[in-house]
C-alpha cells in the first residue's frame, strides 16, 4: 500500500507509540524563554493578561469561544467553564512564557507556551497540556509556532476517551467525512476522521479526497504554504492514499465541504 511506503519516508515524524498514532509534524522544539509575570486577568479559556499588561494567547490550543461583546456571535458551549478552568490554573499566580517561532500576532498578543512554575522544575504545570487533558480546550496547532504537539494530542486522546469537558458534548464530537452533514458545519471548526480514498496533484494543487466524487465529497486541500511545510517535514501528502487520518480545521464549501490545510500538525495519521 502506498501509505506504508510513505511512512518509511517520514524521518521527521513524531511517533506516539503508546497510542498507536503518529502526527505528521516535526519533533518537539526547543523553546525560547520569554517573560515572567503574575496573571492579572482571564479573557477566555485560551487568553490571559499579565500584570505588565501583556496579552497572552495560549499557542497550540483552542478553547470554546466567547462572544466578548461581539455582535452576532454566540458563546460556544462550555465557554464560561473553560474560562473558569484557566482562572483556577493561573489567576494571581506567577507564570513563565516560552516561545517557539513567532512571538507576536497581528493584534500584538504574545503567542506563548505558558507554565505555572519553572518549565524545568519538578511539578511545573504546562497550562496548554492541562487545559487539553481536562477537556477544556482542544489541540489547534498554528503554522508559525511550535510546541510539543505529540504531548498535546496524547492529552486530547485521554480527555476524549474519558468524555471530559468538551468531549461529553455532541457539539465537539469528531465528525465522519459524510458530505451532507458536514455541509451543515460550514464556517465552523471541526475534527474529521476517515480514510483518504484518493489523492491528486492537479497542476500543483494537492487534494486528499475522502470519497469517490471530488465534486461533492469531503476534501482536504493543501494551501501554498501548507505544501511548503509538508515538504519541509519530509512528507509526501500524495502518498497518504489509503491512510486513516484525523484532520482538523475550518469547514468551507468548495464543490463539497473542504478544509484548507496549512499545517502538517493538523493531520494525524492513525494506525
Amino acid at each position: 500500500m502506498r501509505f506504508r511506503s510513505a511512512l518509511k519516508r517520514l524521518s521527521l515524524v513524531t511517533i506516539a507509540t503508546a497510542a498507536s498514532l503518529s502526527t505528521t509534524g516535526l519533533a518537539a522544539p526547543d523553546l525560547t524563554e520569554g517573560e515572567r509575570g503574575k496573571v492579572s486577568r482571564i479573557s477566555d479559556g485560551d487568553t490571559l493578561y499579565l500584570d505588565s499588561g501583556l496579552k497572552v494567547r495560549l499557542a497550540g490550543i483552542q478553547a470554546p469561544k466567547l462572544s466578548l461583546g461581539r455582535e452576532d456571535f454566540t458563546d460556544w458551549p462550555l465557554g464560561q467553564e473553560s474560562k473558569a478552568a484557566l482562572a483556577r490554573l493561573t489567576l494571581g499566580r506567577d507564570v513563565q512564557l516560552r516561545y517557539g517561532g513567532t512571538q507576536r500576532d497581528r493584534y500584538d498578543r504574545a503567542l506563548a507556551q505558558v507554565f505555572v512554575g519553572s518549565p524545568d522544575a519538578s511539578g511545573a504545570i504546562w497550562v496548554q497540556e492541562d487545559m487539553v487533558r481536562s477537556g477544556m480546550a482542544r489541540v489547534y496547532s498554528w503554522p508559525d509556532t511550535q510546541q510539543d504537539t505529540a504531548r498535546l494530542y496524547a492529552a486530547e486522546r485521554e480527555a476524549r476517551a474519558a468524555k471530559r469537558g468538551m468531549w461529553a458534548l455532541d457539539y465537539y464530537a469528531v465528525r465522519k467525512p459524510d458530505p451532507d452533514p458536514l455541509a451543515q458545519d460550514v464556517d465552523s471548526f471541526q475534527i474529521i476522521e476517515g480514510v483518504i480514498t484518493s489523492t491528486a496533484n492537479v497542476r500543483g494543487q494537492i487534494y486528499l479526497n475522502f470519497g469517490s466524487d471530488y465534486r461533492t465529497d469531503f476534501t482536504v486541500s493543501l494551501t501554498k504554504d501548507g505544501k511548503k511545510r509538508f515538504k519541509k517535514a519530509g512528507i509526501d501528502p500524495v502518498a497518504l492514499e489509503g491512510a486513516r487520518v484525523r484532520v482538523r480545521g475550518w469547514i468551507e464549501l468548495y464543490n463539497g465541504p473542504a478544509i484548507y490545510l496549512s499545517d502538517p500538525d493538523r493531520l494525524e495519521v492513525l494506525d
